[in-house]
């Protein structure tokens, strides 16, 4: 409001322009929700990377003590792994971005911190390991894949502790998100 009181005191004829994406998500990521439990994330998460061979993935939590458990879990499973988060300091954030950008590491357990801004290049796979409390920062995770004409894949886990959460992302959405259990193979 105080810009728009600010153009009408300052410009002759102000117009005002608004414009509104045609889809609140990016069409060319695909979207899925495994049903599972909160033992099965972390045996989906590195069945899903190591069977199907991700090289980037980008794997997003809601705490800071989540990026930690899951980091130390996902590096004594062998997997080259960073977190990002905002108790990191600005110099290691800059550093771990550029090693997941140039292929040294393959997953990157982020908070939102990481949601908003950040461009890299080849992230083929976003992960809600915990779906975000607000059906928006769910838009902005997703948006780390699929971007300049390359399609993507957004897998998000839903358990008992945060189901509840999905309608108001599809309310957002507009649309359903297919809600699946996960194949055997990545139960295993």
């Amino acid at each position: 409001q105080d810009i728009m009181n600010l153009a009408e005191n300052w410009t002759t004829d102000p117009v005002r322009v608004e414009i509104e994406p045609e889809s609140v998500a990016n069409a060319s990521v695909e979207q899925k929700i495994y049903i599972v439990t909160a033992e099965q994330k972390i045996n989906v998460l590195y069945n899903l990377i190591t069977q199907q061979n991700l090289d980037r993935v980008m794997v997003f939590v809601n705490r800071r003590d989540e990026t930690r458990d899951l980091t130390t879990k996902l590096k004594a499973l062998g997997l080259r792994v960073a977190m990002l988060s905002g108790e990191i300091p600005q110099h290691k954030r800059l550093r771990t971005l550029e090693n997941f950008r140039n292929g040294r590491l393959r997953v990157m357990v982020a908070t939102d911190v990481a949601g908003r801004g950040i461009h890299i290049e080849g992230i083929s796979h976003v992960v809600n390991y915990t779906l975000p409390e607000d059906a928006e920062d769910y838009v902005h995770r997703i948006g780390r894949t699929g971007r300049a004409g390359a399609t993507g894949t957004s897998v998000s886990f839903a358990c008992e502790e945060d189901a509840f959460l999905i309608p108001a992302i599809e309310t957002l959405l507009g649309e359903k998100v297919l809600c699946t259990h996960p194949e055997p193979e990545l139960l295993a």
